[in-house]
């Protein structure tokens, strides 16, 4: 576990409300920089919507590489570095681009992802909610369920198909939500360091469920993503009143 104090930055939009189940504290640096037990630097490049890489002991780590969204939003992967690990949470258009990932992958790349998204790309590993996987002697993974439960919703991200996951860098447990209502296998999840929640309707979260996510899980900070068209200051409101820590980046 980690004992610094949280800094900001001054250009950070957050919400500095404490998470009072936990005494310690992580530290993120101004350009989403922080360190694990043993010192090894991971941080984090936002790119957009769901799409983001982590940098961690010389590794490069996609996360849903997507290339163009609806809005015209393009990323060119042929100027990103050759990945170590791809993951992929489902097969949606903004999650899932067979071209980004053929892009991203070199000779020693690893690609993980759902059953679905094995099936459509005809390679990778496919995990299933509930399996781990170690990918080095200071990495693992979990996939973990992401669905919608909301009656008229449950179409968009049934239960079982998809996966989250909880990716764990020398100790440093991050939870990437993949697209995801806020369920009760959240209360599941433990030592959550860095939380990756979705929040935009009708596909995922409201604020308020976002926020009740947050008190589920625990996290020390919460990076939502993947919001869209949901108000910034509503998101903040939320996560303020649910006494949670929150960095925004541009993530719609």
């Amino acid at each position: 576990m980690f004992k610094k104090l949280l800094s900001l930055s001054l250009v950070m939009l957050t919400c500095l409300a404490c998470n009072s189940q936990k005494s310690e504290q992580i530290k993120v640096g101004d350009n989403d920089v922080l360190s694990t037990k043993s010192g090894k630097e991971v941080s984090f490049v936002f790119l957009k919507h769901a799409s983001f890489v982590i940098n961690y002991d010389n590794l490069s780590i996609q996360i849903d590489p997507v290339r163009t969204l609806n809005d015209g939003d393009t990323t060119d992967y042929s100027k990103f570095p050759k990945a170590d690990f791809i993951f992929v949470t489902h097969e949606h258009f903004d999650h899932f681009d067979n071209d980004a990932i053929a892009a991203l992958t070199g000779e020693k790349t690893q690609v993980i992802l759902n059953k679905n998204c094995a099936e459509m790309l005809g390679n990778g590993t496919a995990m299933s909610n509930g399996e781990t996987l170690k990918l080095r002697d200071d990495i693992t993974v979990e996939a973990v369920p992401a669905y919608n439960t909301t009656p008229d919703r449950q179409q968009f991200h049934p239960k079982g198909r998809d996966n989250g996951y909880v990716l764990t860098l020398d100790g440093l447990r991050i939870y990437i939500a993949g697209d995801t209502e806020d369920i009760p296998e959240m209360e599941q999840l433990k030592d959550i360091d860095i939380a990756f929640l979705p929040c935009n309707q009708p596909y995922t979260m409201t604020p308020e469920q976002l926020a009740h996510a947050a008190t589920m899980i625990k996290p020390q900070v919460v990076y939502p993503y993947h919001f869209s068209d949901t108000p910034i200051d509503e998101m903040k409101k939320a996560l303020e009143d649910a006494k949670v820590k929150a960095i925004f980046r541009n993530m719609q």
